[in-house]
């Protein structure tokens, strides 16, 4: 079946559409909520909770705009995000034990594991290292503009300006 028809029947509440689509990216989802907020049951259950979200909000997804896969990924970052800016998150990772810290530096945390689960690796790497950086802090690990800027020890319009520079490399990469 044609992505367009699908996402048009998942438009008009088909629940058939709902449920391939879910079974198509549910995997890649999750796998970036999981990048941001590093917990398993967490990021199941915002995977979840974004997917009711663009069941609800289906109408406001237009193709003119960017594809389906784009907008579905931007509603499942933004609720990563908002999750880890939660009292709520706070208060559990000032609880975690050295277990947590543990996984964390065994599983490695490095951009080719999280762009290869979405696929876009091999784009990436064509980008010069100073975006992999800002790409890598700002979209792979939630941070926000002023974070990274903080990180990277770089003021924050340069932050903005490499970003907004180094999307569109990657977005005129992927389109050739």
């Amino acid at each position: 079946m044609q992505l367009e028809h699908l996402i048009e029947q998942f438009q008009q509440k088909d629940e058939k559409a709902f449920e391939m689509l879910y079974n198509m990216y549910a995997k890649n989802i999750h796998g970036v909520i999981f990048n941001i907020v590093k917990d398993q049951d967490i990021a199941e259950e915002i995977m979840q909770d974004v997917f009711i979200k663009a069941w609800h909000k289906a109408e406001t997804y237009s193709a003119d705009k960017g594809r389906f896969f784009t907008w579905i990924l931007n509603i499942a970052r933004n609720a990563a995000i908002d999750k880890t800016r939660s009292k709520s998150f706070k208060n559990k990772k000032q609880n975690l034990d050295a277990q947590f810290f543990v996984d964390i530096l065994e599983h490695g945390d490095n951009l080719n594991d999280k762009t290869d689960a979405i696929g876009i690796e091999k784009f990436v790497n064509k980008l010069a290292e100073k975006c992999i950086e800002v790409i890598e802090l700002l979209y792979f690990k939630g941070y926000t503009q002023k974070e990274a800027s903080e990180t990277l020890n770089m003021p924050i319009g340069t932050i903005k300006t490499r970003n907004r520079n180094c999307i569109n490399k990657l977005r005129t990469i992927v389109l050739n």
